[in-house]
C-alpha cells in the first residue's frame, strides 16, 4: 500500500490519489457487480466450458454440411438430457429421450456461438440469457427469432445431422 504523502499545498501525491481510485473503482465493482456495467454488444462473455465437441480423435466428423457422431466414442450423449456443443460446426445436440435433436448454436440474438448451457430441455445462450426450446422455438429474449432446427439420423452407432 502506498505511504500517505503529501506535497507541499497538502495534496494527496499521485501514487496516493491513484490507490484511492482504484480502491473505489474495485468497491464499487464489488457492490454492484461487473455485469451491472455490461451491455449488449457483440463480444462473448465467459462462460462455463460446454461438454466437449470438436477435436481430433473424439468420434466428431465435420464435412461440409454433414455432422457425423459416434456415439460409442461419445457415448456421454447417450444419456436422456445429455447435451454438446459441436463449436466446429455451430450446431448444438442433445438427447431428448426419443432421439436426438440438432440446432444452429448461432443465438438470433447477436450471434454468439459458444456460450450455452442445456437444463431441462431448454438451451441458454449465456451471452444475454435468451433461452430456447429443442424445437428451437424462443423462451426468453432478448432474442426475436427461433433458432434453425437440423434434422437427424442414427444408423448403429452413427448419428448423423443434415445441416
Amino acid at each position: 500500500m502506498p505511504t500517505t504523502t503529501k506535497n507541499k499545498s497538502g495534496q494527496l501525491t499521485d501514487s496516493r490519489r491513484k490507490f484511492i481510485e482504484k480502491a473505489g473503482a474495485s468497491a464499487v465493482l464489488a457492490m454492484f457487480g461487473a455485469s451491472f456495467f455490461t451491455s449488449c454488444s457483440e463480444s462473448e462473455p465467459d462462460a462455463p466450458a460446454p461438454p466437449p465437441g470438436g477435436g481430433a480423435g473424439n468420434g466428431i466428423t465435420v464435412a461440409g454440411n454433414t455432422v457425423r457422431i459416434d456415439l460409442g466414442i461419445q457415448s456421454g450423449l447417450n444419456g436422456n438430457g445429455a447435451w454438446l456443443l459441436i463449436v466446429e460446426a455451430q450446431t448444438l445436440v442433445a438427447n431428448v429421450g426419443g432421439g436426438f435433436i440438432a440446432l444452429t448454436s448461432v443465438c438470433t440474438h447477436s450471434a454468439c456461438d459458444r456460450n450455452w448451457t442445456y437444463s431441462s430441455e431448454e438451451f441458454t445462450c449465456a451471452c444475454h440469457n435468451s433461452k430456447f426450446d429443442t424445437a428451437g422455438n424462443v423462451l426468453q429474449g432478448p432474442a426475436n427469432q427461433p433458432l434453425t432446427p437440423f434434422s437427424t439420423s442414427v444408423s448403429g452407432d452413427i448419428l448423423t445431422i443434415s445441416k
